[in-house]
């Protein structure tokens, strides 16, 4: 919009130039509280004086992160144990290899968009998926549980034992993140479904935020 028909021509309209004022200051406090936010959730560090929500918030805005996990996948029939390395960056997807079970370590899998890669030169296609139940879905992945979060209008958490406990539900599943109230690390991850098909438990071992 043109200024000067905005006050007028050359007629100054002070109410008009107040409210043009007033929406430029506006502007500005926004912009300004969107970065000092982003910056603060970054650059987080856990101590004392850092808030429960701060580490929530610190949580549901990683940009990146590198984790051992040990996996348990429980349903009706048997229970599967696995060791995997994961890798995530938003701007580049995720990346997780198998480290045991033995007859399956070296399986790669990496994630951008809707894109799967699946990497082995020692396993068939249909091997994998049968020895790997979830080879095609990032339910495994802490950047899933964050997308769901966000996506639950009714996801809340709660303290319990110097920890955070995260939880999301949809109909098909309930899943519950456990975070270390010192370190603001994810301690574990816990998925179940509502048709009693199984329940998968993610243990944390090694972490790494955004340093990648």
């Amino acid at each position: 919009m043109n200024l000067l028909l905005f006050l007028g021509g050359n007629v100054l309209n002070k109410k008009r130039i107040g409210i043009l004022l007033g929406i430029m200051i506006l502007i500005g406090i926004v912009v300004y509280l969107i970065g000092f936010s982003n910056k603060t959730t970054k650059n987080l560090k856990i101590g004392n004086n850092t808030s429960s929500q701060e580490i929530v918030d610190y949580i549901l805005n990683i940009s990146s992160y590198e984790t051992i996990i040990e996996v348990k996948v429980e349903s009706n029939k048997n229970q599967n144990c696995y060791k995997i390395k994961q890798q995530y960056k938003k701007d580049s997807g995720s990346e997780q290899e198998v480290l045991e079970p033995s007859n399956i370590a070296g399986i790669k899998i990496s994630k951008k968009g809707n894109q799967l890669k699946i990497e082995n030169t020692n396993l068939k296609l249909s091997s994998i998926f049968e020895n790997y139940e979830y080879v095609s879905d990032n339910i495994l992945d802490l950047s899933c549980f964050i997308e769901n979060y966000k996506a639950d209008e009714k996801a809340d958490w709660k303290e319990e034992n110097n920890q955070i406990v995260m939880k999301t539900k949809n109909k098909q599943e309930e899943k519950k993140l456990w975070v270390d109230r010192n370190t603001g690390n994810p301690v574990k991850l816990e998925i179940k479904w509502e048709n009693q098909k199984g329940s998968v438990y993610i243990l944390y071992n090694e972490v790494n935020i955004n340093r990648l």
